[in-house]
């Protein structure tokens, strides 16, 4: 039986590089994703970690149109009332912040954590329920990465209402929504996040 792999200096080099090059892309190329690399995208996310191995994760590919035209409207919403708390100087650079690939990302997945799965037996999160929740934020981490990995881009929009998506969606009432992730080639590199380039944020933090 061979021993657990040993990870040398240039790995971990490359692995903090690929730690600060992780971003929130919100401009796409149109061009389509291999549908083996997105495959193997999703099987990576099968090793990520959760709790009592209830892997509670649920991935919904959305490609119709209906369904994202929902998605749309729900951010166009939900961005103008988020607008509505903002004054002055800080209201004019959220207006000017592009927030969302919807319109652009070839590829869509709208991210669910099952609260009515029965894997794992409940282990675990007797008294933090909520660990089904971060088990799913765990993968969508791990997917997020492996996808940078491979010159992919990944947006997380969260500027939605979980029951109007639901029910576009048509999802078990069980199911909660985690993350909208916008998928697909970057448009243009930076090293820096977006929210310090157009001055929302002051600071190293990483969007």
């Amino acid at each position: 039986m061979s021993g657990p792999p040993v990870f040398d200096e240039a790995f971990a080099a490359q692995f903090e590089t690929l730690l600060a090059w992780r971003r929130d892309v919100r401009r796409f190329r149109s061009e389509p994703v291999p549908e083996a690399l997105l495959a193997h995208l999703l099987k990576l996310t099968e090793l990520s970690p959760s709790v009592g191995h209830s892997q509670p994760w649920r991935w919904l590919r959305v490609t119709d149109a209906e369904q994202r035209a929902a998605a749309q409207t729900s951010f166009t919403h939900c961005n103008a009332e988020a607008l509505g708390d903002y004054a002055g100087e800080r209201a004019r650079l959220y207006a000017n912040l592009k927030l969302e690939g919807l319109r652009e990302a070839p590829e869509q997945f709208a991210v669910f954590c099952d609260h009515g799965t029965e894997q794992g037996h409940g282990l675990g999160r007797r008294t933090m329920p909520e660990m089904l929740d971060y088990s799913v934020v765990a993968a969508i981490t791990q997917f997020w990465l492996a996808a940078r990995m491979h010159g992919i881009g990944v947006g997380w929009v969260s500027i939605l209402e979980p029951e109007a998506i639901a029910a576009a969606l048509g999802v078990p009432p069980q199911w909660k929504l985690i993350a909208w992730l916008c998928v697909g080639y970057p448009q243009e590199e930076h090293a820096d996040p977006e929210l310090i380039r157009h001055g929302w944020e002051i600071g190293t933090g990483r969007d």
